[in-house]
Formats: structure tokens, sequence, C-alpha cells
């Protein structure tokens, strides 16, 4: 699969995909003979990986340390889960967190229609 079906596949830049390659994140996308990159399905379910923990706010730093532990082989399956456990515990944290933001919004706009909008109507009428 070419960059350019990769990057409509996945909904990501070009630069993005060569990036992720420069810095190992993509483990060796193999090169077609003209030297174009040409994914496989592995480099594939690698982006897919990538794009999921982008999302959920794992560092790059953590998401290289990732893929250089498992190039290493089986040896670092147990250091792979401790890493991956941590940035979920992570995670569950910034969840709650969001969790407590969106119940302090819903109070405030709750709070804000019980009070501020009559206080406006008020005002309106005393206008008119």
């Amino acid at each position: 699969m070419m960059i350019a079906e990769v990057s409509k596949k996945f909904n990501l830049s070009q630069d993005t995909l060569r990036y992720y390659e420069r810095i190992g994140l993509i483990p060796g996308v193999n090169r077609n003979k003209s030297g174009i990159r040409d994914y496989t399905e592995e480099d594939c379910r690698w982006i897919e990986f990538i794009k999921c923990m982008r999302n959920a706010g794992l560092p790059i730093e953590i998401l290289i340390e990732y893929v250089g532990l498992f190039q290493q082989g089986d040896e670092t399956v147990e250091a792979r889960k401790e890493l991956l456990i941590e940035q979920r515990n992570q995670l569950v944290a910034r969840i709650e967190d969001m969790r407590e933001t969106l119940e302090r919004l819903n109070y405030k706009i709750e709070r804000y229609e019980q009070a501020v909008i009559p206080a406006e109507h008020e005002l309106k009428k005393l206008e008119d």
C-alpha cells in the first residue's frame, strides 16, 4: 500500500507517516524497486496502534520506548506490559479529571440557566 493510501486510510498526513518512520515508531517500512514506501498489513497495524495510543494521550517518547522494547524481543514482554499498565493508569486519572470537569461544567450551565437567564429576562422587561 502506498503512502497516499495509508495517509487517507488513517487520516494522517504523509509527513506524519514519514516522521513516525524516521523516529522508529513504524519499524522498517519496505520500499519497492523505485524506493517508494510500500506499507504492509503489519505496518498498518503499527500505525493503527500508534494512532490509538496518541489519541489516548501517550507521548511520542513512550511509544518510541515501547517499539524499542518490542524490537528487542520476548525478553521485554514484562517491561512492555508494565509500560502499558502505567500509561493506562495515567489515562484513567485523566479520564477522572475530565469527568470532574464535565460535572463542573454541567453544574455551571445549570446554574446559568436557573439564575442568569431569568435575570436577563427581568432586565429586558424593565427596558421595555
